[in-house]
Order: structure tokens, then C-alpha cells, then sequence
């Protein structure tokens, strides 16, 4: 018969399994199969952040259509109808409220991926995961807000007896630009606002100055010729007329511009990938 002591020095210890994580080195690549592994976290980044904005308000998710509405009738009243301000030959209302759901959908993921580090600053500081995954999640959340503007102006399109362009098509590919115009700023601002937390109360100021330097309630078209290039160094310039180009016909926007608006975006998402990804190291420390 085995005796207890024999039978307990018998058994195989085995030591717990320790998984060390080392911070990347600044700049390097974020692996496609890592953000797979996570892809689960970035879906529940993206339904929290629409389920805690939209909480407790009375209107709930309809205030992503009231905004870009209300804001539209403003300008049509004061704009299309007593400064008669040029529309391309479209209905004043329609003309905004394109251009309008475009710039509310750049504008909220902006403010959301720059917000998104110092308001997960508990995530970031007792576990680890991509931390791009949410300044990401942010952008995911905007293009949801702007997926309820959809019908309202198909409404208006209806209203106005406007068909859709022969390039509806390109319409996708202009809010992809939107998108990520979003997310390579976003990712240097939400770095910069771990850092320096002035970044949240410039930001209200940058869009309001951006808001007048982008063709939402006037048509690229009143910019001398000379000087459309250089206006193209705005990413937005070029996609918000491109997204009224590809749904409600107007004018095209001209071929510099668009492409001067899509090597900024380029060089913005690729700058803002750089500079997050050596700072992201010392996230937790400062946040």
C-alpha cells in the first residue's frame, strides 16, 4: 500500500503559465491577426460608447438626425433664401443637409478617437489590448450616428424630385475618405491630449474654424480658380464635394483639388499612425 507522503511527492507540480507582455518599440506595426484577436473588444468599445451617449436623453439616437437638420434650416433660411447664396443648381436644403451629414459624421469621430484615450484611462492602465482599437471605435461609433441621417435626406431627395447621381456609387468611397481623414488626425490629437490636456478645449474652436474653410454651405465653385489647388490642402474640401457629386449630381469637383484632399488625408493617417504608435508606450504613466 502507497503511503500519503509517496502518493504527495508523486504528483507533478506544474508552475502557472506567465505570459509577459513587452511594449512594442515607437512606430511599429500593429499586426492584422492581433486586431482580429480583438476584434470582440472593438465591438463592445463601439456599442458602449452609442449605448452611454445616447443614455438617459429623452430623444435618444434622434439627435444625430435634429443637429445636421436643425443647423440645415438655419442656413437655408438665412443662406439659400435672404443671401441667395449658389447651390449648383440643387435645392438650397438638399445642398446643406449633403454636406451637412458629411461634416457632422468627420466632426463627431474627430471628437470622439481624440476623447478616447483619456476616457478609457482605466482600460489602458490594468490591462493590455491594441490601444489604436479606440480612437477606432470611435470613428465605428460616428459612421452608426451617421448610417440614421440616411433616410431624412432620401426624404428630401424625394421632396425636391432629386435622383440619385450616375456616380451614387463613388459615394461610399468619399465617406471611407471622410473616415479616415477622422482617424489619422484623431490618432495624433488623442495622443496629444494624453500629454496636454488643453487639446479638449481647442477642439471646439478647430472645427468652427474648419467648419467655415469647408464647402458645406457654399459650393467650392465661389473659390478663384487660382486658388482651389491650395484649397485642396483641406482634406474636407474635397469630400464633401465629392459626396454631393455622387448623390445629387452638382458640380464635379475639380481633378487637383480631389487629389490634393486625398494625399492630405494619406499624409495625415499615416503621420497620425506614426506618432501614436510612439506614444502609446507611455499611455498608462501620464494618463
Amino acid at each position: 500500500m502507497t503511503s500519503p507522503e509517496r502518493s504527495s511527492a508523486a504528483v507533478e507540480t506544474r508552475e502557472p503559465h506567465v505570459t509577459i507582455v513587452r511594449p512594442t518599440k515607437g512606430g511599429g506595426p500593429v499586426g492584422l491577426q492581433e486586431l482580429w484577436d480583438f476584434r470582440e473588444l472593438l465591438y463592445y468599445l463601439v456599442w458602449r460608447s452609442v449605448k452611454v451617449r445616447y443614455k438617459q436623453t429623452v430623444l435618444g439616437a434622434s439627435w444625430a438626425v435634429l443637429q445636421p437638420l436643425l443647423t440645415m434650416l438655419v442656413l437655408s433660411l438665412f443662406l439659400g433664401r435672404f443671401a441667395r447664396v449658389p447651390s449648383d443648381g440643387v435645392p438650397y436644403p438638399l445642398f446643406a443637409y449633403a454636406g451637412l451629414v458629411t461634416w457632422t459624421y468627420f466632426t463627431s469621430a474627430l471628437s470622439q478617437a481624440t476623447q478616447s484615450i483619456v476616457e478609457q484611462q482605466a482600460m489602458i492602465t490594468r490591462v493590455y489590448f491594441p490601444r489604436i482599437l479606440l480612437p477606432l471605435s470611435g470613428v465605428l461609433a460616428a459612421t452608426i450616428d451617421m448610417l440614421l441621417t440616411l433616410p431624412m435626406l432620401i426624404a428630401l431627395m424625394l421632396f425636391y424630385r432629386v435622383a440619385p447621381s450616375h456616380a451614387v456609387w463613388t459615394l461610399p468611397l468619399f465617406l471611407l475618405l471622410a473616415s479616415l481623414a477622422a482617424l489619422g488626425i484623431g490618432l495624433w490629437l488623442s495622443a496629444l491630449n494624453v500629454r496636454y490636456r488643453d487639446v479638449r478645449y481647442a477642439i471646439p474652436f478647430l472645427i468652427q474654424l474648419w467648419f467655415l474653410a469647408t464647402p458645406v454651405m457654399y459650393p467650392s465653385s465661389v473659390m478663384p480658380e487660382r486658388w482651389r489647388v491650395l484649397y485642396g490642402v483641406n482634406p474636407m474640401a474635397g469630400i464633401v464635394e465629392g459626396v454631393r457629386w455622387g448623390l445629387i449630381g452638382g458640380s464635379l469637383p475639380p481633378g487637383r483639388m480631389l487629389l490634393v484632399s486625398i494625399a492630405t488625408i494619406l499624409a495625415a493617417l499615416a503621420a497620425g499612425f506614426h506618432y501614436f504608435r510612439r506614444m502609446e508606450a507611455t499611455f498608462a504613466d501620464v494618463v
